[in-house]
């Protein structure tokens, strides 16, 4: 018997992969620059994650080296092994 519902994102790999995927859509402004606002509100608000799961899945897209971040946190960029992701 479950008493509660598996959540989609609960996995960082799953969430790792799902910000690849929103981040490959973001159209760049500057220099290959995502805003971070740009990836963290659709996984938020849209695909309802928690903070902790999506903290944790950027957490893991960045020490896998998909995304890279810098360090004021404000924006990420779409390396070439997260485009290898998509692929």
């Amino acid at each position: 018997m479950k008493f509660i519902t598996p959540r989609p994102y609960a996995d960082p790999e799953a969430a790792a992969r799902e910000l690849i995927r929103i981040s490959a859509g973001v159209e760049p402004v500057q220099d290959g620059r995502i805003h971070i606002e740009k990836i963290n509100w659709p996984m938020l608000a849209d695909l309802k994650a928690t903070p902790a799961e999506y903290k944790a899945g950027l957490d893991l897209a960045v020490a896998r080296g998909w995304l890279w971040l810098h360090e004021s946190g404000t924006y990420v960029k779409l390396t070439e092994a997260g485009k290898e992701i998509l692929a």
